[in-house]
């Protein structure tokens, strides 16, 4: 259980690393300061597991691990003299959000689960830890928000979500649940990105006339 516990930690820090990195290179897209920098990863990197951890009523992670503050800083420092040199930061932005949007897919449903929610209800969670911090941080970049974007994008995190409490539940070590639900979120993703997987979707029509 103590190495499933630190895996567990560790996956945590480095999905808050990615999404910080995220939020960074949004912030260096719209070239702003080290402030803005540092708002943007902090906000993308703990904005899920925030909203997460006040709906369970538990401590808020990063007041009772302040890890995960310093991660989110020390990226943006990071990124802010770094990201120069990534000549395409959209398609860095998009790869980073991928691993993210997995590993917090997976995280989220594992919490909610240990929190005493139903595997319906970790699920959600899951998935709104993944989505709610890219959400936040192209909101407040003043961008069209990746959940909607045509190429599946939620579905990514539903998938690893649900891969998690379905291994889970079937038995599978905890331990090969967490790597191969990361992994199936991240393939879903991938295939949106480089083979623009996708959905189908409503399309609009005239309603019935009954004047």
């Amino acid at each position: 259980m103590m190495e499933l516990n630190l895996l567990i930690s560790m996956l945590d820090l480095v999905g808050v690393a990615v999404f910080a990195a995220s939020g960074s290179l949004v912030a260096s897209r719209k070239e702003m300061d080290i402030v803005g920098f540092t708002l943007m990863a902090t906000l993308t990197g703990i904005g899920g597991g925030t909203l997460r951890d006040l709906i369970l009523d538990r401590p808020v992670f990063w007041i009772t691990d302040q890890r995960y503050l310093v991660v989110c800083f020390g990226v943006a420092v990071l990124v802010f003299f770094t990201a120069h040199k990534l000549q395409k930061r959209y398609v860095a932005l998009l790869w980073a959000d991928a691993v993210g949007l997995s590993a917090f897919g997976v995280m989220g449903a594992h919490i909610a689960m240990k929190s005493g929610a139903s595997p319906l209800a970790s699920i959600a969670f899951g998935v709104m830890t993944a989505t709610f911090g890219g959400l936040a941080r192209d909101i407040a970049a003043g961008e069209k928000p990746l959940l909607l974007q045509p190429e599946v994008y939620v579905t990514a995190a539903l998938f690893a979500a649900g891969s998690y409490l379905g291994l889970t539940y079937a038995g599978l070590a905890q331990v090969f649940a967490v790597f191969i639900a990361i992994l199936v979120g991240f393939l879903i993703r991938a295939g949106g990105i480089a083979l623009g997987w996708a959905l189908p979707r409503y399309k609009g029509r005239a309603g019935r006339d009954y004047g």
